[in-house]
Formats: structure tokens, C-alpha cells, sequence
């Protein structure tokens, strides 16, 4: 199973970016979780959404994505696009993770979504390693610790650096992992993410109803309470379920 790449992308061309995200919704395990003109909008996405790789172009109005640079850190690859080949050498110099030269292809953009994929392998403990819906995780709820076995999973709501994760029969963990990490962690085909703070185990999906302000309401067998989500997720919801 592939891991699960977060993506930020930076270019003040409002179609550049258009055209890479069209390209990037060919791998269903990328999302782009934010989108920059500039060195300043991106600096802010950086340090609130901490993806894993930037594809960033180097010319921005009055500005180079040799600037962002420093606020990127070491754990988010970069990776430039751009028209123009003779910034190649300086951006390897700086430890780019990859240079793609515009118009992207969908072939070399593969290539480069899988040198992201080793490095961020490389970098993962081997307790991070991606999950099997037959594995247990080891969870603590007020000093009792219990087993809990993936494919039982009905879902996991993000409370600040924490989790929450809910099992049937009721149960709540919190645990002191991410959503973000478990995310990385769970098999991308059964887990889908419908909020921006919360993912959801697929395979205990029962209904989807549509409410009169354009949200939805997604029932899990198991869980008393639906759980609210946008257009947007749920078109997301619709395209994996077929």
C-alpha cells in the first residue's frame, strides 16, 4: 500500500497551479491540502498544514521560492517547478528533493511521487509503518490498555495534537497520535478522511443523507450520532464507495 502524501502548492499562476493539481488527482493517495501565490501565504500554509512535500515554483512576483526555503525545514521535501532549466543546479544545491520543468508530464511526476514516498520511509519509524485492517493497535483509556483491531475502527476525530479514536459498542480512546499520522498509517483504500478533523473507516459506512444546506450526514453501523460533512467530502465519499 502506498503512503499517503500531503502536498502544498506554491506558484502565483492561478491555471500553473490548476494544472498540477489536475495532475496530482491522477494518484489517490495525494492530496492537496493548501494552495500559494506567494512566499508569505506560503510560509503561514507551512507551519499550520506541515505537508509532506511542496512543489514550488522558483519565479513568484517580485519574490523567488528560493525564500521559502528556510521555513520549509527538513521535514517537508520540496520539489520545484518551473519553466526555466538553468535554476536546476542551484535548487539541487539546496538539497531539493526533485526539478520538474513545466509542462509537467504525468510520467515525471510519478517518478518524482515515488523518490517522496522513499523519503518519507526512510524518515518513518518502523512503528509508523502503514497498517493491514488485521492488525491491532495498542490503545489506553484511563489507565486500561486494550487491543484494538483495525478493521474494527469506525472512525478517529482529531482533538488538537490527540486523536480520538472510536470503536464499536461505544468506545473512546484518546490517543496521542495525529490525524495526520494516522492517516499515513491506515490502508488509504479503507480509510477516507470527511473533515478536516476526522476519518472514517469506509467499511462500516451505512447511509449518506443529504440535508436541505447543501451538507450531508454520514451513518456508521455502530455509531449513534451521524457525522456532518461538505459537498466536497462528500463527492469524495461518493467516488470511493462507486
Amino acid at each position: 500500500m502506498a503512503d499517503r502524501i500531503c502536498a502544498l502548492l506554491v506558484d502565483d499562476e492561478r491555471l500553473a497551479r490548476l494544472e498540477l493539481r489536475r495532475l496530482l488527482a491522477a494518484d489517490p493517495n495525494v492530496e492537496v491540502v493548501g494552495e500559494a501565490d506567494g512566499v508569505a501565504s506560503a510560509s503561514a500554509l507551512l507551519r499550520r498544514l506541515r505537508p509532506d512535500v511542496v512543489f514550488l515554483d522558483v519565479q513568484l512576483v517580485d519574490e523567488s521560492g528560493f525564500d521559502l526555503l528556510e521555513e520549509a525545514g527538513d521535514d517537508t521535501a520540496v520539489v520545484f517547478v518551473t519553466a526555466y532549466e538553468h535554476h536546476a543546479v542551484r535548487a539541487f544545491e539546496v538539497n531539493a528533493l526533485d526539478y520538474l520543468l513545466k509542462p509537467v508530464s504525468p510520467r515525471r511526476l510519478a517518478r518524482t511521487l515515488e523518490r517522496v514516498r522513499s523519503t518519507l520511509a526512510a524518515e518513518r519509524p518502523e512503528d509508523q509503518r502503514v497498517l493491514t485492517l488485521e492488525d491491532r493497535v495498542l490503545v489506553e483509556e484511563r489507565g486500561r490498555a486494550e487491543l484494538v483491531r483495525v478493521s474494527d475502527i469506525l472512525c478517529l476525530r482529531a482533538e488538537d495534537d490527540y486523536s480520538r479514536l472510536v470503536a464499536p459498542g461505544g468506545r473512546e480512546y484518546l490517543v496521542n497520535e495525529s490525524l495526520r499520522s494516522w492517516e499515513g498509517r491506515l490502508p488509504a483504500r479503507h480509510f477516507l478522511r470527511i473533515h478536516r478533523s476526522t476519518l472514517v473507516n469506509l467499511e462500516h459506512v451505512e447511509t449518506l443523507e443529504r440535508q436541505p444546506n447543501d451538507t450531508y450526514l454520514l451513518r456508521l453501523r455502530g455509531l449513534g450520532e451521524p457525522l456532518a460533512m461538505s459537498r466536497r467530502f462528500a463527492s469524495r465519499l461518493r467516488e470511493r464507495l462507486g
